[in-house]
């Protein structure tokens, strides 16, 4: 069905209420890595019963944690096949510190979208507030619909966050578990892609893919331990855009560069010819 604009943009989706416990916190940051050495006590920080740190990123799937179906993309005036829908960017930013356990409103509005001719970009921001009404974070996030374009709306800005022209000043390696997307999917994204070889191969994977999330969130937490010695509630501010695919099993590399009081970056696959996962992160400290 034809993206409908008059009625897409501007749309505000009902409220969502949710909640999360420290156990949700451990098994996302597990899913991220955290633990890798169980010795560490920077990684056991992640892990603590009842009071874990929390990375920032957690903010952006807590909402949907305990889902246990695929996703719908099925929002007023727009109505998309999951199977044409890539994730196509992600950020977050915090005012404090986010808690290990809470309840919280969530209130998502489209803000954007995009005629890109042969495919739609959809942009939303989500606002999250306590009980009390004071704001925990807000994410925006935008997806790549193909096959969604022609619908007659303007095409929109090509921005990015540029990497300065010299080497890094931080490479970091960041190994992939074979199972980690079997792992990070009991955190709320159940799409088969992430799962299932017969699906992927449908998609034009050779094999399931990492989530987008996941390469996400384990890139915020690889910079958070390299350039904050380990604390989450440093960080103010990380967005990225998804700019290729991780397979489990290998190691990516995350490459830093420190610009006017913030990080930028991007992600790749070594063993793919350097093949760029994320693009435009940028990790901004508080």
């Amino acid at each position: 069905m034809p993206i409908d604009l008059s009625v897409a943009l501007g749309a505000e989706l009902e409220p969502v209420e949710f909640s999360w416990t420290s156990s949700d916190v451990q098994l996302y940051q597990l899913g991220l890595g955290a633990g890798a050495d169980p010795m560490d006590p920077k990684e056991l920080r992640y892990l603590v019963d009842r009071t874990p740190q929390v990375l920032p990123t957690f903010g952006n799937v807590a909402a949907s944690f305990h889902m246990t179906e695929p996703p719908e993309v099925k929002f007023p005036g727009i109505e998309i096949e999951l199977s044409k829908v890539l994730h196509a960017s992600e950020a977050v930013t915090v005012p404090a510190p986010l808690p290990p356990s809470g309840t919280a409103r969530s209130v998502q509005r489209f803000t954007e979208i995009w005629d890109k001719g042969k495919a739609a970009v959809i942009v939303s921001e989500t606002t999250v507030t306590d009980p009390d009404g004071t704001l925990l974070w807000t994410t925006k996030r935008s997806i790549f619909a193909r096959g969604e374009g022609g619908f007659g709306g303007e095409r929109g800005p090509s921005t990015t966050v540029a990497a300065p022209d010299r080497a890094p000043d931080y490479e970091i390696a960041v190994p992939v578990l074979p199972q980690q997307a079997l792992l990070y999917r009991l955190c709320g994204d159940r799409n088969p892609l992430h799962s299932d070889p017969e699906f992927a191969a449908a998609a034009g994977f050779p094999k399931p893919i990492l989530h987008g999330l996941c390469t996400y969130g384990m890139t915020c937490k690889a910079l958070v331990d390299t350039l904050l010695d380990s604390d989450a509630s440093a960080v103010k501010t990380y967005g990225a855009r998804f700019a290729g695919v991780c397979y489990p099993g290998e190691t990516i590399k995350v490459s830093a560069w420190k610009e006017d009081g913030r990080y930028v970056g991007v992600v790749t696959a070594p063993g793919r010819d350097d093949a760029v996962v994320l693009s435009d992160v940028e990790f901004i400290p508080v």
